[in-house]
């Protein structure tokens, strides 16, 4: 499978269509349907007791694998989660969390594939997330 966006391409893509995380993820490694995203946890990432917030996980585990999905089919921006099933298994250290998203399987309307998160150069990942996305049909 060829990739549709390189990786300046879909970082530029992904400021531009989804200012909303613009700066916080960046993009360390991209093939065929897998990617390497870093996101640098900040202060309103953090829960009480100094470690990342589960919605702050889900958010890497969910961007990560959009921005690997948009990397393998173009510039579709509404494609969109239909399922996420997430684990959290290690308390996250702050500061850079590393997913690494894999699409399992890409159909014409529906991509599924995995995220796994790694915390602090912690050799064990710290969450895994299942995720499945609807690709709407072209116009």
């Amino acid at each position: 499978m060829e990739l549709k966006l390189s990786a300046d391409e879909l970082a530029g893509y992904i400021d531009e269509i989804f200012p909303q995380v613009a700066g916080r993820f960046e993009i360390l490694d991209l093939e065929p349907r897998r990617i390497r995203v870093r996101m640098r946890a900040n202060d309103s990432d953090l829960r009480p007791g100094g470690t990342v917030s589960g919605p702050s996980l889900f958010m890497l585990a969910d961007c990560a694998f959009y921005m690997g999905l948009l990397a393998a089919i173009g510039r579709v921006p509404l494609a969109v989660t239909t399922n996420c099933a997430i684990d959290f298994m290690r308390k996250p250290a702050p500061g850079g969390l590393i997913a690494e998203a894999r699409i399992l399987k890409l159909g014409r309307t529906l991509a599924v594939g995995d995220v796994l998160i790694f915390s602090g150069g912690q050799p064990e990942p710290i969450a895994r997330a299942g995720l499945t996305y609807s690709i709407p049909k072209p116009e």
